[in-house]
């Protein structure tokens, strides 16, 4: 089994998560490309694909194979990595990628509510519930988002929030070891279903060109940076860092995608970072 990996300093934890969220926003959006060809849970399949063939042949973790229990701990962890990205891209189907991070973002901020223990912190959840409020309010952009759109990115929410919870409990092993394991088994979980949800254009070269590219920026690369920024990082400073990532998924949405968001849907997103921000701020002083 690989040593235990030293301790990151916080510069580098933190230069780490922004990396991961830029790769994963930009790589997202890239990926709704691949939406009308295969469908977003094909789409799911060859990200997962890529990523586990990727990490695998970087990291061999069959050389160092971990003990048993931490094997079960890896096995949660891609178990929820794997409905994390199937989620989040089912939902990306109908929301603009800022506004689906924007909801999927209450995963992390639920987390960091955990360890509340003063009334003021409550505060925080007042303000995300203003935000997502604000975000599903049809008399501000004329129609309400997709309910099925939002159920998708509420359950990546849930998903999210058990993955750092997850991934904090492998976050002693070595990086690669943990990160290569999980999307295994995460791929082994949706590939079985995206493959026959796609068809036999799945399997088609050009798509497979694609899906790797995107599986090396929304996958491989964020989720190994973030395998880093964990050992560097509390839960709750985790969860605080990670609040700019709707505004960097609007951004990537509005620049590729040419989604373009209203001003009150950009004020629900800074509200949502906000609560997160403050949530875990204000935490770190008790």
């Amino acid at each position: 089994m690989h040593p235990s990996a030293s301790r990151p300093s916080l510069l580098l934890s933190v230069l780490a998560l922004l990396g991961s969220m830029a790769a994963l926003c930009i790589g997202s959006s890239f990926a709704k490309h691949l939406f009308p060809l295969i469908g977003a849970a094909g789409t799911t399949a060859w990200r997962l694909t890529g990523s586990a063939l990727l990490l695998a042949l970087l990291w061999r973790p069959w050389r160092d194979w971990p003990a048993r229990a931490e094997l079960g701990r890896v096995l949660q962890y891609g178990a929820a990595l794997g409905a994390m990205n199937l989620s989040f891209y089912l939902a990306l189907r109908s929301l603009p990628l800022g506004v689906c991070v924007a909801i999927e973002l209450t995963g992390p901020l639920a987390v960091a509510l955990l360890s509340a223990r003063r009334a003021g912190h409550f505060v925080w959840v007042l303000l995300a519930a203003l935000g997502i409020v604000l975000l599903l309010n049809p008399f501000a952009h004329g129609a309400w988002l997709d309910p099925v759109g939002v159920g998708f990115a509420v359950l990546a929410a849930v998903f999210w929030a058990l993955y750092i919870l997850a991934g904090k409990r492998v976050s002693h092993l070595h990086a690669g070891l943990s990160v290569s394991l999980g999307m295994l088994t995460a791929a082994a979980l949706v590939v079985p279903f995206g493959a026959w949800s796609a068809g036999p254009q799945w399997f088609s070269p050009s798509v497979a060109l694609w899906g790797l590219g995107v599986a090396l920026l929304s996958s491989a690369l964020p989720y190994s940076l973030e395998m880093i920024a964990l050992r560097g990082l509390t839960t709750r400073a985790f969860g605080t860092l990670v609040s700019l990532e709707p505004a960097i998924g609007a951004l990537a949405g509005f620049v590729i995608l040419g989604e373009r968001l209203t001003g009150l849907q950009w004020l629900a997103i800074a509200a949502v970072m906000a609560a997160c921000a403050g949530t875990v701020g204000t935490a770190a002083r008790d």
